[in-house]
């Protein structure tokens, strides 16, 4: 009968950031070995606090299942001699499947007759899977940090304290470092410090509940929640919202307890996110806020429990703010004693990358590279801003608070450049040209910003990818996904028509001293083709997410140097793809395309020649082509690519006739090439679009 199983380690606190890898790393390797024993089982449910690691497995079956499966042996022409007779191949064979030579089987391969036999092979018993599999899991959780601790080997992120490992009402043999497993869990360190036994798994959560511990993560996330917004609400004000923080504070209780304090009013002078930054990144306090948004002398605190006197807690909490709040304002007046412009020099001393030097060498090269997108994009009018917020957009690194506080970079950029009595167009320019720092982040809302962001963008693509030193698996310690996915957005959301390779040549051209010494490996791609490559692999996975692959595939295979103009082809051909007749329409045009590739390449080039077409399909052909070539390229100057496409699919009659009645391959060579070269003309009018021979038209059918 199924039984249910937990496993936990218990530990010192935990980091949080720890927590939820530390989860997915325990469930996948327990999943994963229970899959390979074949032992199945039902609902898999994580739990985790700061003191625990958690899995729960539901319906855990007795045994792994029962396989039958055939077992190839040596060939049949080394298991039997020239008279028939059994070799010791065979013998050897039927012996360790305890058989006999004549009750062997033979099976037909790819690489002729071998013996075979078809043998059963029992599961093991549960608990003999899950005494390797618990063992794994524990083992095979990776931290960012580990420690060791007294004389064990075993290494995890705090020291263990217990392990609890049960199997129904049976405890498994499971060890982690010096500590064995049992059935005894602890809960909350000062509401309920003592052990706790536990029956069976299915006791877990409701035990530790009713020891002041919320085991579920998104049950005790929603717990938070509720109790913050209440405290809020008794206070008149709002929450600020901050998903990070939520999860943050979520695993570092077990049982969210929440107070409202207050800090002095006189602090509200100061930029509003260097207040939330001070309660947020030292302290873990929620912000509150009026109803207009604007933010409140108010904060709340969450401890791991109730606490019994609020007013001594408060004050603890308060006197701990009122210093960092006081480090803040020293900080911030300080900064302003010295103008933005007067630290760019600085920057000179501060390494960007030991290969591509300072801060200062990347500012004087992104901002040329800005200078010349506000040309290729038609902003030329924003020149003056560009070069001056491109100037002092890093000099904030160098402050005092942005040193204190590197998540403000720009934020303090921006309130120095006001202070400083610069525009507040380069003002904002220096704040929005970090936009969007994520993937739910706001675009940069003028142009000056976001032409500055490309081009710092851009110089650390190029720059990055031309040292050898490209993204590789997870691993992207400059950020360089994000990089490319941001200039994708701004360059989409801001409508910016420039050609995307230009601008990856200039920004090496910039790079270009600073690569004079870098040794390329042989057979590697050059920079430039890497970048693109970069950017259409982006392109790939961004619009996978929203259109079928094979019509990104199709619409990225003739070109995206114009991003812009590639989503309108994307968008168009979508929507065209989803018609019934769409299958028809591609079966005729990969015909096309098909003839193209495989007869082309013999055919010399030049231009066809109507004057030798000698049936009637073909010159029928030709004239509804070249109508539609010309109305295909005015759609296509327009953008107007449905309109285009639609010009496009008004060929298919045409072309079916075309191939129903006319020989292309025919046998006079002239004629021959002639016709391929038509063909190879019609392909590139597809072209304009999409790459047709990329869509699956069993697939568009199905739309």
């Amino acid at each position: 009968m199924a039984r249910d199983l937990l496993l936990e380690v218990g530990a010192e606190e935990i980091p949080a950031s720890f927590i939820v890898p530390a989860l997915e790393d325990l469930k996948r390797v327990l999943t994963e070995r229970m899959a390979d024993a074949r032992l199945k089982h039902g609902e898999v449910r994580t739990f985790g606090t700061p003191r625990r690691l958690a899995v729960l497995v539901r319906d855990v079956a007795d045994a792994g299942e029962d396989i039958t499966k055939e077992v190839l042996g040596p060939s049949a022409k080394a298991a039997f001699d020239a008279q028939g007779k059994p070799t010791k191949a065979a013998e050897k064979f039927a012996e360790s499947l305890k058989l006999s030579v004549d009750a062997l089987g033979r099976t037909t391969t790819a690489k002729g007759e071998y013996l075979s036999a078809r043998v059963e092979e029992k599961g093991r018993p549960a608990e003999a899977i899950l005494q390797d599999a618990l063992h794994a899991a524990v083992h095979g959780i990776s931290f960012k940090k580990s420690m060791r601790w007294g004389d064990v080997d075993t290494a995890f992120a705090r020291p263990v304290q217990w392990l609890v490992a049960l199997l129904g009402d049976t405890a498994l043999p499971v060890v982690l470092g010096d500590v064995k497993a049992g059935r005894t869990t602890y809960g909350h360190r000062f509401l309920a410090p003592g052990a706790i036994t536990l029956k069976a798994p299915s006791d877990y959560e409701a035990a530790l509940e009713k020891a002041h511990v919320v085991a579920d993560i998104a049950k005790r996330r929603a717990e938070l929640l509720r109790k913050v917004n209440a405290a809020a609400a008794s206070a008149g004000a709002r929450l600020l919202e901050d998903e990070g923080l939520v999860d943050q504070v979520t695993n570092l209780v077990e049982l969210p307890s929440p107070v409202v304090g207050s800090f002095e009013e006189r602090h509200l002078d100061l930029p509003p996110e260097v207040l939330v930054q001070e309660m947020k990144s030292h302290q873990r306090y929620f912000s509150l806020t009026d109803a207009k948004g604007k933010l409140l002398p108010r904060f709340i605190a969450v401890s791991n429990t109730p606490v019994r006197d609020e007013q001594l807690s408060l004050r603890g909490y308060q006197r701990v703010l009122a210093a960092r709040l006081a480090d803040g304002r020293f900080f911030f007046d300080e900064d302003r004693r010295t103008p933005l412009a007067d630290r760019v020099e600085k920057l000179g001393r501060v390494v960007w990358q030991g290969q591509l030097g300072t801060y200062l060498e990347k500012v004087e090269r992104f901002r040329a590279l800005a200078g010349w997108l506000a040309q290729a994009t038609g902003r030329a009018g924003e020149a003056a801003t560009v070069e001056r917020a491109a100037t002092l957009s890093k000099a904030d690194l160098v402050t005092g608070m942005v040193g204190e506080f590197p998540e403000l970079q720009g934020v303090m950029g921006r309130e120095y450049a006001k202070a400083g009595g610069e525009p507040d167009a380069v003002a904002l320019a220096i704040f929005e040209h970090y936009l969007p720092r994520g993937a739910e982040d706001a675009l940069p809302s003028q142009d000056a910003g976001a032409l500055i962001g490309l081009a710092d963008r851009l110089d650390s693509l190029c720059g990055i990818f031309a040292i050898g030193k490209a993204p590789s698996g997870a691993a992207d310690p400059f950020a360089l996904r994000r990089a490319c996915l941001s200039i994708i957005r701004i360059v989409l959301g801001r409508g910016y028509r420039f050609s995307l390779s230009a601008a990856v040549d200039e920004a090496l051209r910039l790079l270009a001293p600073k690569l004079a010494n870098v040794k390329r490996k042989p057979g590697e791609a050059a920079p430039r083709e890497q970048v693109l490559e970069f950017f259409r692999g982006r392109l790939k996975a961004l619009w996978g997410e929203q259109h079928r692959t094979d019509v990104v595939e199709a619409v990225l295979a003739v070109g995206f140097d114009d991003l812009v103009a590639a989503k309108k082809r994307l968008e168009a051909l979508s929507v065209l793809v989803g018609h019934s007749d769409f299958q028809p329409l591609a079966a005729a045009f990969k015909r096309v395309v098909n003839i193209v590739e495989k007869q082309g390449k013999d055919v010399a080039g030049g231009q066809t020649n109507p004057q030798r077409f000698t049936d009637e399909p073909e010159k029928n052909l030709h004239t509804a082509f070249t109508q539609a070539r010309d109305k295909v390229g005015e759609r296509v100057r327009a953008d107007d690519f449905a309109g285009a496409l639609k010009e496009i699919t008004g060929l298919k009659p045409a072309v079916d006739t075309f191939f129903d009645k006319v020989m292309v391959m025919a046998e006079d060579k002239d004629l021959r090439e002639n016709r391929i070269r038509f063909l190879t003309e019609i392909g590139a009018l597809f072209n304009q679009v999409a790459d047709f021979s990329k869509i699956q038209a069993e697939t568009a059918a199905a739309a």
